[in-house]
């Protein structure tokens, strides 16, 4: 019995590293930072990173019983680890002291907490509180005024990326396979 968990946990553990490249590659796309304005930054970078995230939890929450939710739920806590487990490593890489990676690490667990709430309650919620929440955490770092059409765009985007992760099969998910959408008039 132990030698299958051993295998259960390693498998969960490659199909969570799969789903993190995916996350990696989406934010990482230039199209965010050129047109739709997030800053180019530490910050910008890791509010993409959770955003893409947060959508890929987001819809491991949603797999149900029959499609194999206690292994969605295992596959979207190595997401979280791995994802918590490479920024403290990028923290280590970029030359912050051993004494305060534990502190950063800390400190970006509760923003994400924190994103995720507000995006978990913009996503339900109508009117502008899913723009107001990428106003406050995607663009929170920007100084002078933001253009409301590019924060317009950008939750566009992300209702369209939850609906389009919703449209994909739990199995898909399951086997690693992710595939997200491009930003609507990427260049």
């Amino acid at each position: 019995m132990p030698i299958r968990k051993f295998f259960e946990r390693r498998r969960c553990n490659r199909v969570a590293h799969d789903l993190y490249v995916a996350v990696i590659n989406q934010a990482r796309l230039p199209d965010f930072y050129l047109r739709l304005a997030v800053p180019d930054t530490l910050d910008g970078r890791f509010d993409l990173i959770v955003l893409h995230a947060f959508l890929v939890m987001r819809r491991l929450r949603q797999v149900t019983a029959e499609e194999g939710g206690e292994a969605a739920r295992a596959v979207a806590q190595a997401l979280f680890d791995l994802m918590f487990a490479d920024m403290d490593q990028n923290l280590r890489e970029m030359g912050v002291g051993d004494m305060s990676v534990g502190k950063r690490v800390k400190q970006m667990a509760r923003a994400f907490y924190g994103r995720v709430a507000a995006y978990d309650e913009g996503l339900a919620a109508e009117g502008d509180a899913l723009a107001e929440a990428l106003r406050r955490n995607l663009y929170g770092t920007v100084e002078g005024d933001l253009d409301l059409g590019v924060i317009a765009t950008v939750a566009e985007y992300f209702v369209a990326q939850s609906a389009y992760l919703a449209g994909q099969s739990a199995q898909a998910l399951l086997d690693g396979r992710l595939e997200f959408q491009r930003p609507k008039g990427e260049s």
